[in-house]
């Protein structure tokens, strides 16, 4: 079981409430950008977990730029040579980088890999990484499948919250906001509130405004299926939570872990499960663990820690507030409440709550039968504002100080409270020095052996036996051990004197914490040669600009038939329906323009055959997944193109992919324009396939939004497919209307309002030598087809120049340009310096 750790309160949390692996981040290269551990703090960290039995795991889980391959290099030789017993990582390159500095290093791949199939995973293990974190959209039974073939261990998340759109293929921070999720900086736009615009209409809603707001995972009645199927680990999410919600997770999961092995049956209370839905919730289940349910993942009510339901209000007279409390929950002096009126009131407006001063009893029932059960709540003089709440308004208790009472235990110990077994095996003979041996039951590697200074005489009364030895030996007061089996092989009566045995205890307790403190001995090759070696710093040759190509994506068959006018390089297809796709792909091959597909950018267990399916089309591949790379690889020979979602940073992570079979590929989005520029630079022009137009795809969800919103069903097999008969957008704050679109696997993506292109910078671009530039279209019409490829064909060919460019853009895209992700900073190339 792995706890997540922001800092040393949480880290110490997490130790004292059993976790048996904690994971932290640095300051840099991490996917919690807001918090972790210095560098000089690194190997305290280890040696802290490590004396306690508890391994270490570091978060590098970024995607590292150009620039700092150089740093993340030495950082990733510091973190093995401070004993880390992992690192846990996003970006193929940072793989390879560990794979090179540091082989004996293991290395979990991140969920934000995106792996959600057995051949996401092969790929991993190929390349290195010898445990993999599936994506939390993935079902039980899907996990089984996976795990019964994987050929490395599986970790899966069963606590904590979730994301709405699949980790590592969120780029709505990046877009809206310039704050990478994939660094580590996400802005949690999922968080919003939105309008749902169907049909080009506002479909109301009720209270649900927080369209992409899922609850929080909870999973402790799924650990004995987890524990039977042989995941390797189970993860608790929360490296910005505080030490309260660390210890009482950490608690319950470890509670779950033990009994699930002991196949005891889950002993979990009612009051410890609210202990967990108080310290921080959503609103917790368990999704998607236990199949797909469409109406259950996002309630869409709030999109922030709640607590616990406590009651509705009944009645607000002068200043007092009545309610009808729940059944489970009874408020008291020092809870803090809050009053939730999303029924009636604007998500923007700031909500009334406050601590209770006193909770008063209705009448009886007798004299007002209505006001039965009813409770009255006092607060302070101003703490609330009363005409602000109305009757019908949810009450939650936000903050209960029992709470933090019951998590004090672990996070204000003035002693170990989790403890490690140690078994001791005496050997005693007359005349011979006594020979102790002490091996930790969890780690039966890590025994120290410990000898009396001299022999053993006879007993002149009673001599030492098995009972008075664990006595001694057992006083392990404040130390982080307790005393498991002792065996006694002895011959004769002997007397060991209980000085000589309390000095054999302390010294086998110093040796073991020494035994535990002291960093693996790993291989840790020089960075400064192995970046040396793999950095592109001698920039590709370029050979005689060939005229540039023009490549053209379409969602419709109506933007098909617009872009067969244009005449482009080629036409990407990535329809809906697959089934579609044939005839399109004749009627694109028969105006003699190249054709490809689209594939999906997740496939799950059972879906290889769409994988099949577009094998069997017989042309190029748009690849967006590392599982279908890994299935395409070593079949018939055919172009592939890697994604944006394959999430390529660097010349190393590009050299990895180009190795493994991809033709050419688009950087990911997290990357600016001038780091496109000098990507095509470092790796060869050529070898990009840069997006210059397109709708940036902010969330892919598994989530359908389709089928919540506008249907009853929970799933594709009942939802009706509304998707295939309505159009659908979600309308921010500002009025933008973002299109949602589903894919073939029934998953949604929402797409950024305003079309993300490249004219401030097509100058650049082309000096770089790019050679490929692909136009993407979403929602755009025929006309709107024509008229921006049109542009671009006239700027490629020098007919019109990049001021020219964005005019034309800027008329013809229908809700505006932005430069989005493509914008450069003046500071883009700065460094954070590790302290």
């Amino acid at each position: 079981m792995k706890s997540p750790a922001g800092h040393w309160p949480q880290l110490r949390a997490a130790i004292e409430a059993g976790a048996d692996g904690v994971y932290f981040g640095l300051r840099h290269f991490t996917a919690r950008a807001k918090t972790g551990f210095s560098l000089e703090e690194l190997p305290e960290a280890v040696r802290t977990l490590h004396q306690r039995g508890v391994c270490g795991y570091v978060t590098f889980n970024t995607l590292i730029f150009e620039h700092e391959l150089r740093e993340a290099s030495r950082v990733i030789a510091a973190i093995a040579e401070a004993g880390a017993d992992g690192i846990i990582i996003q970006d193929w390159a940072a793989v390879k980088l560990v794979r090179e500095i540091a082989p004996d290093l293991p290395i979990h791949g991140s969920t934000q890999m995106s792996i959600t199939e057995l051949k996401g995973v092969e790929l991993a293990r190929h390349s290195g990484v010898d445990r993999v974190t599936l994506a939390r959209e993935l079902s039980l039974e899907e996990i089984r499948q996976i795990t019964a073939e994987s050929p490395c261990d599986i970790e899966i998340f069963v606590h904590g919250a979730l994301c709405v759109a699949y980790s590592g293929q969120c780029y709505s921070s990046e877009a809206w906001g310039g704050r990478s999720a994939n660094r580590g900086q996400c802005a949690q736009a999922c968080r919003l509130p939105y309008e749902l615009v169907v049909d080009g209409e506002v479909e109301p809603l009720g209270d649900a405004r927080y369209l992409l707001s899922p609850g929080d995972l909870y999973a402790p009645r799924q650990v004995p299926e987890m524990v039977e199927m042989g995941i390797a680990a189970l993860k608790i999410e929360g490296r910005y939570k505080d030490a309260e919600y660390v210890a009482l997770a950490t608690h319950a999961y470890r509670k779950a872990v033990d009994e699930a092995w002991a196949k005891r049956e889950w002993s979990i209370t009612q009051e410890e499960e609210r202990q967990l839905e108080q310290v921080y919730s959503r609103g917790l289940g368990a999704y998607f663990l236990t199949g797909t349910n469409h109406q259950a993942v996002v309630r869409g009510r709030a999109p922030r820690h709640r607590g616990v339901k406590a009651g509705t209000v009944t009645r607000v007279e002068t200043g007092r507030i009545w309610m009808k409390p729940e059944a489970a929950v009874a408020l008291k002096a020092g809870d803090g409440v809050v009053f939730d009126a999303a029924d009636w009131r604007s998500p923007e407006e700031h909500e009334e709550g406050g601590r209770i001063y006193e909770v008063r009893i209705a009448p009886p029932a007798g004299k007002s039968k209505d006001k039965a059960g009813e409770l009255e709540l006092v607060f302070g003089n101003g703490a609330v504002r009363a005409d602000r709440i109305h009757p019908g308004d949810w009450i939650w208790r936000s903050h209960d100080p029992e709470v933090e009472r019951a998590a004090r235990v672990y996070t204000n110990a003035s002693a170990p409270v989790a403890r490690q077994l140690v078994d001791v095996g005496v050997y005693a003979r007359e005349g011979e020095p006594m020979r102790t041996e002490w091996r930790l039951s969890a780690h039966p590697g890590i025994a120290v052996a410990v000898d009396s200074p001299g022999p053993l005489g006879a007993a002149q009364n009673r001599g030492m036996n098995a009972e008075s030895l664990r006595e001694q030996l057992g006083r392990l007061g404040n130390t982080a051990y307790e005393l498991g089996s002792l065996k006694l092989d002895a011959e004769g009566a002997l007397f060991a004197p209980v000085s000589m045995l309390n000095q054999l205890r302390r010294d086998a307790v110093e040796q073991l914490i020494e035994l535990q403190t002291t960093p693996h001995h790993v291989s840790v090759h020089d960075p400064r040669e192995v970046t040396s070696r793999l950095i592109h710093d001698e920039r590709k040759p370029m050979s005689a600009a060939p005229d540039p190509q023009l490549h053209l994506l379409v969602r419709t068959p109506p933007q098909l038939d617009a872009a067969l006018e244009c005449s482009p390089a080629s036409i990407t297809l990535d329809y809906l329906d697959l089934y579609g796709l044939r005839p399109s792909i004749e009627k694109v091959k028969q105006s003699g323009i190249a054709v490809r597909v689209a594939s999906p950018r997740i496939l799950k267990p059972g879906e290889a055959k769409i994988g099949n399916f577009l094998v069997s089309l017989d042309c190029p591949i748009l690849v967006r997944s590392s599982g279908l790379l890994e299935m395409l690889r070593g079949g018939e020979p055919r172009q592939l193109v890697g994604d944006f979602s394959l999430n390529v940073a660097s010349s190393v992570a590009a050299d990895i992919f180009l190795g493994l079979g991809l033709d050419r590929f688009a950087p990911t989005h997290d990357l600016n324009a001038a780091q496109v520029a000098d990507l095509a630079r470092a790796v060869g022009p050529e070898r990009i396939e840069a997006i210059a137009y397109q709708h940036l795809p902010v969330f892919h969800t598994e989530h359908c939004v389709f089928c919540r919103f506008l249907s009853n069903g929970t799933s594709y097999r009942d939802c009706g497919r509304p998707c295939e008969t309505h159009t659908v957008a979600l309308k921010d704050a500002s009025g933008r209307e973002h299109p949602v679109m589903a894919d073939v696997g029934c998953r949604n993506t929402v797409f950024g309002a305003q079309a993300q292109e490249v004219s401030g910078h097509f100058d650049e671009w082309r000096n770089a030598g790019i050679r490929h530039w692909r136009l993407e279209f979403a929602h755009e019409s025929a006309d709107d087809v024509v008229h921006v490829a049109g542009a671009f064909a006239k700027a490629l060919s020098g007919k019109t120049n990049a001021r020219e460019l964005a005019a034309a853009l800027k008329r013809f895209a229908p809700q505006g340009i932005t430069e989005g992700s493509l914008y450069v900073a003046q500071n883009y190339l700065s460094l954070p310096i590790l302290q």
